[in-house]
């Protein structure tokens, strides 16, 4: 038999149509027996969003719940408020601005059952903004602790994780929610690599994205998981790429010495950290960051 599917589908109830959209693409994967669905509220009231989902609770009767938040407010506090609801075989994740692409559920399900002691899979992603759409693939179809020690590996998103329900839960305890989806591939990954598809199958909004330029809360983010996973700064690229990214975000706050500190240690990690130049020209008041972002994201790529 199949495994039964739940999806879980946070939002904050400000971008209807965007979460209408997510939940039809769900709901449109083929699956014997369907998807359950819920939608977790969270800093909100429950009955705005009741309403606008109305159309497409009609449309599929019984598979979709909405829910307030009722553990930690906040990203993760939310998912795992949709986890604990659910009764499923497995759950997936789906952010309320993504889109899942057709036949996501089956390329996933199908690896899973390639490799039985897996417990968790991912898939590619199509990166939307503005106009542009562009293909993340990860090159492989295990990924394994050591590729996501070496980088973050976007394609490795949230709204693509699928895994077996009560194997990980995401960490209440990321600063504003930051990298709490980082760290629950790393657990996963840590008990069996994960099981991908290296097809684009969910569409990721980048230019819907309420976190990107939150840059203190990106730092606290990085420094908890420095904290958390002490060998992610004993591989050298991995280690220049994070200190980087907080050299980045210190010089986007106009925190000039601390944006040289993380500078001078991406830079000792390894000779040609890219992320090193980018960093002091923003600090200099060269290029403002989120001029810099923007270009990036234009080509499928983050800080």
């Amino acid at each position: 038999m199949s495994p039964t599917v739940g999806v879980v589908v946070p939002t904050r109830g400000d971008r209807p149509g965007l979460l209408r959209a997510a939940l039809r693409a769900v709901l449109g994967q083929r699956h014997p027996g369907g998807v359950d669905v819920v939608v977790v509220v969270d800093g909100g009231p429950v009955e705005p969003v009741v309403a606008q989902v109305a159309g497409v609770v009609t449309e599929a009767p019984g598979r979709v719940r909405v829910l307030p938040n009722r553990f930690s407010p906040g990203l993760p506090g939310a998912r795992n408020t949709g986890i604990a609801a659910l009764a499923t075989d497995l759950v997936a994740f789906c952010d309320d601005d993504d889109l899942w692409l057709p036949g996501k559920l089956a390329a996933q399900l199908a690896a899973l059952a390639a490799d039985p002691a897996a417990e968790f899979a991912g898939c590619a992603i199509e990166v939307e903004y503005d106009s542009r759409r562009v293909a993340r693939l990860a090159g492989t179809s295990q990924v394994t602790t050591r590729h996501l020690t070496r980088s973050r590996m976007v394609m490795v998103h949230s709204s693509t994780f699928l895994f077996r329900h009560g194997s990980v839960w995401p960490d209440e305890s990321a600063p504003a929610g930051q990298n709490e989806d980082w760290d629950l591939a790393l657990r996963a990954a840590g008990r069996h690599p994960l099981a991908y598809v290296d097809r684009p199958l969910v569409r990721v909004r980048w230019g819907a994205s309420a976190f990107v330029a939150r840059w203190a809360d990106r730092i606290a983010g990085l420094e908890w998981m420095l904290a958390r996973h002490p060998y992610l700064a004993a591989d050298p690229r991995g280690a220049a790429r994070i200190y980087g990214q907080l050299a980045f975000h210190n010089a986007a706050l106009g925190r000039r010495r601390e944006a040289g500190r993380w500078a001078a240690r991406a830079f000792a990690a390894r000779w040609g950290e890219p992320r090193v130049p980018i960093a002091l020209a923003v600090a200099l008041g060269i290029v403002p960051a989120r001029v810099v972002l923007s270009a990036l994201h234009t080509r499928g790529h983050g800080i």
